[in-house]
């Protein structure tokens, strides 16, 4: 891909806008993940006193889980966004998947299980220099590979998935999913997001085989390469993805692929709320990604919805507002034409 192509303006669709955009699959992009809630509570003390009763100031019910934040995004942006998961009989699945659909994301593939495992939940609580995250997994643990629809899945150009290590259940047949999409000819991409075991599995390895771009953070990135440094992860990693892609936070993101490393600053804007930010990055590279962008294009695109997605509490708000992302992406890419 050219690395030098000025960057693209931001053209949102309605979904109804959307038919033309795929003239062989039915999506852009099709997902198989988690749908959960986040309740994000603001202003706790630092040190949580047992047995005391600590009192927030601020609180944000919002759309939670790294797929349904990715996925949401990733259709307002105006990619045809197709979606998998597994919830329960409950009012928070309700919820999470009216607010799934109200992005536009086709949902009729989202399986509603009684029972008594009901739809997860993660609380979040943010601090100043970092956050606790605390989730219950729910039916997110319980989905497995005949939960979804291969047809569904494959009637796209491009299949995601997040949160690998979450997905216990599924995660054994992960690396079988990926080679089914690729053997029907989609591109892949994973972004891992955190191990909450701090195991690191190297069954991941199996996976990067059928993946074209993969996506972590720092942080992630160093863990799975059992690395000291970036320099010596991103050595190690880069030789199994076609490309790879490390968000660097503050200092923006970078990204290796056949034609060599690129990297692009991140923006400057006030942030309100990091939660999410690092799926809305997800969601802004792979929306140029599968339209043939310059990596570079990708990585802009990526810090731009990363840094819109700070700008309102939860991962999902500040895309709400279409007006105002369409504007923020248009103002904000402006600044890179020559």
């Amino acid at each position: 891909m050219d690395a030098t192509r000025a960057a693209p303006k931001a053209e949102f669709l309605a979904p109804a806008q959307r038919e033309g955009l795929s003239q062989v699959s039915r999506f852009d992009v099709t997902v198989a993940g988690e749908l959960n809630l986040d309740l994000i509570l603001y202003g706790l003390p630092e040190k949580l006193v047992p047995e005391r009763e600590l009192l927030a100031n601020r609180l944000a019910l919002t759309l939670g889980s790294s797929s349904a934040i990715f996925a949401h995004n990733l259709s307002v942006l105006g990619s045809k966004v197709g979606f998998i998961s597994r919830i329960g009989d409950d009012p928070l699945g309700q919820i999470a998947l009216d607010r799934l659909a109200a992005g536009g994301v086709d949902v009729s593939r989202v399986r509603r299980v009684s029972g008594p495992t009901t739809t997860g939940l993660t609380v979040i609580l943010p601090r100043a220099d970092c956050r606790n995250i605390l989730t219950y997994p729910g039916t997110m643990d319980e989905m497995c590979f005949e939960d979804l629809d291969l047809d569904y899945l494959a009637d796209s150009k491009h299949f995601h998935l997040s949160s690998y290590f979450l997905h216990r259940r599924l995660r054994p047949r992960i690396p079988e999913l990926f080679q089914k999409m690729k053997q029907k000819g989609l591109t892949t991409s994973l972004d891992t997001n955190d191990d909450p075991e701090d195991r690191w599995g190297e069954d991941l390895y199996a996976v990067l085989k059928y993946v074209d771009v993969f996506l972590a953070n720092e942080r992630e990135a160093k863990k799975i390469a059992r690395a000291d440094n970036l320099e010596s992860a991103v050595a190690a990693l880069s030789p199994r993805v076609p490309v790879l892609v490390v968000k660097l936070g503050a200092e923006g993101a970078l990204a290796r692929g056949p034609c060599g490393q690129v990297r692009c600053p991140a923006l400057k804007v006030e942030v309100v709320d990091p939660v999410g930010a690092g799926d809305s990055f997800d969601a802004g590279f792979v929306h140029q990604y599968v339209r043939g962008a310059a990596l570079t294009d990708c990585l802009a695109y990526g810090n731009t919805a990363g840094a819109f997605s700070t700008t309102r509490p939860g991962g999902t708000e500040a895309f709400r507002d279409r007006r105002q992302c369409q504007d923020f992406f248009n103002r904000m890419l402006e600044k890179r034409l020559p």
